[in-house]
């Protein structure tokens, strides 16, 4: 079943580049037969079930393919006459972090990259100047050096990209620092969107540290498809170096991030602890009242019950004694709660 793909190719020959777009299959191959190097873009709906027909009519051996995608973010793959990399595409939604894969094959003359298909294309800006890039590349110089100018620069255009996940998060984040100084903000609102914005920075580095690897196995794995020159694996070093900085930069704002939760956190404290401060202002008192009800309460019971003779019938003397009794129990209800626990004068 033929692959349902979109995409272009730039070709070079004779140092003169020529851009194809959407190109079938057949066009491509005869296309590449005859050049000096090639870069060749496809988007599909679906990475594992389309790449392994369009690799395989390119030239690519299935293992190749294979041994790619049974990875979820990033991989390396050397066989000698073939390389592959599986590096992420990273793309960051309101806090949502999406990782895809980009899969990117080296064969004889010519780079594939393969990835799924979207709303905006991954290389769409920097294929509109990839001719002028590509015809830079001295014709005069070895295959393995024109491959490795090549890659170096798809891949320092895909990381670039990635990188502007970072900016989006560090957005989100001032946003909620502005958030932080207003006091009427609602904390119960504030927490999970913080939280959120830590875990998209995880899922943000975990796809750093995979194509990290990658370009570092590209580095140092001594493929045959690669070039030996130092002035141009600096190239890749490089890339190394722009990943690494960004990574601290991330890991930085992770720690921002997890000292505005334990920001949050103290907030809850304290206002848990000025609720607690006003239920024991209130109890306190209702206690002291409590006891202040139930003394005279308890007289006038008595009272009542009382035998004829020792009834009181005079209601000034009745009123004295249950005012009094209820100043009384009154005043020893307050002294003893103050000597218990010391009395809050103010509710907050």
């Amino acid at each position: 079943m033929a692959a349902d793909y979109s995409g272009f190719t730039v070709t070079v020959t004779n140092g003169k580049p020529s851009r194809h777009d959407n190109p079938s299959l057949d066009e491509v191959v005869r296309a590449i037969a005859n050049v000096d190097i090639a870069w060749l873009d496809f988007e599909v709906d679906d990475v594992e079930a389309d790449a392994a027909h369009i690799t395989s009519v390119l030239g690519f051996s299935s293992t190749l393919v294979e041994s790619l995608l049974r990875e979820d973010m990033a991989e390396y793959e050397d066989l000698d006459t073939e390389l592959g990399l599986l590096v992420p595409i990273i793309h960051v939604r309101n806090l949502t972090v999406e990782v895809r894969p980009l899969l990117v094959l080296v064969h004889d003359n010519f780079v594939l990259t393969l990835h799924r298909r979207g709303q905006t294309s991954r290389f769409r800006k920097f294929a509109r100047y990839a001719e002028t890039a590509m015809r830079k590349i001295q014709p005069d110089l070895p295959v393995e050096d024109k491959m490795t100018i090549l890659l170096t620069r798809i891949l320092d255009e895909n990381n670039t990209r990635n990188f502007e996940g970072i900016r989006l998060i560090e957005d989100a984040g001032e946003k909620i620092a502005g958030q932080l100084v207003q006091e009427n903000v609602d904390r119960r609102e504030l927490a999970p969107r913080i939280y959120n914005m830590k875990r998209a920075l995880v899922d943000y580095l975990d796809a750093l540290w995979a194509s990290l690897d990658v370009i570092q196995s590209l580095r140092y794995g001594d493929a045959e498809l690669i070039t030996d020159d130092e002035v141009l694996l600096t190239r890749v070093a490089l890339l190394i170096d722009d990943v690494k900085r960004h990574i601290q930069l991330s890991e930085h704002m992770s720690e921002v991030l997890s000292g505005g939760l334990e920001v949050m956190q103290s907030i809850y404290n304290n206002q848990l602890q000025v609720l607690n401060n006003r239920m024991n202002f209130i109890i306190t008192w209702l206690t002291i009242l409590g006891t202040a009800v139930l003394v005279p309460n308890t007289l006038a019971t008595v009272l009542a019950a009382a035998p004829p003779s020792l009834q009181v019938t005079d209601p000034t003397i009745y009123l004295s004694v249950m005012i009094g009794s209820t100043i009384a129990a009154t005043l020893v209800a307050y002294i003893w709660v103050r000597a218990a626990a010391p009395l809050p004068r103010e509710l907050d």
